[in-house]
């Protein structure tokens, strides 16, 4: 009888280990389900971090590039202010050029005169006795005058 029941007991154990190793399968399939979870939500906060931080690149990126617009359009207009003012001194180079040769032709002719036999002197005493002194040739007043220009006479949009 004692083979009997030790033959009995066998099957018993069997069964219980079986039981056991059921036991533990599921543990081991409970365990990897709870990592893989864990894994999943690291792996949705790792996503969540990335489009995070690609927000705020997109946001100083947007940044940088308005002041960059913003520093392109202060420069355009400082730029045309310059370009206006050099057309006005450039117009004024023309004009006192064109003053400055009428001037030299003016000695020039005072020169010459002079020399040749005192034509200007008689004409000279004849001028000042007249009341239109503008024909004086050596009268300061007319022939410094200022230059009158501007931007708005230069350009017109």
């Amino acid at each position: 009888m004692a083979s009997s029941s030790g033959n009995s007991s066998t099957p018993n154990q069997n069964s219980g280990s079986e039981g056991d190793l059921q036991v533990l399968m599921d543990q081991r399939k409970r365990k990897r389900m709870q990592s893989n979870r864990e894994s999943a939500r690291r792996s949705r906060m790792r996503k969540q971090k990335h489009l995070d931080d690609l927000m705020g690149q997109v946001t100083q990126l947007s940044k940088d590039n308005n002041q960059i617009l913003t520093s392109i359009k202060i420069t355009t207009q400082h730029f045309m202010n310059i370009e206006a003012e050099n057309s006005i001194l450039r117009a004024q180079v023309v004009e006192l050029s064109q003053r400055l040769e009428s001037l030299n032709g003016i000695l020039n002719f005072i020169n010459t005169t002079s020399s040749v036999g005192g034509v200007y002197g008689t004409l000279q005493n004849t001028t000042a006795a007249s009341a239109d002194s503008f024909m004086d040739p050596l009268n300061l007043l007319y022939h410094n005058q200022p230059i009158m220009a501007s931007a708005a006479d230069m350009f017109h949009y």
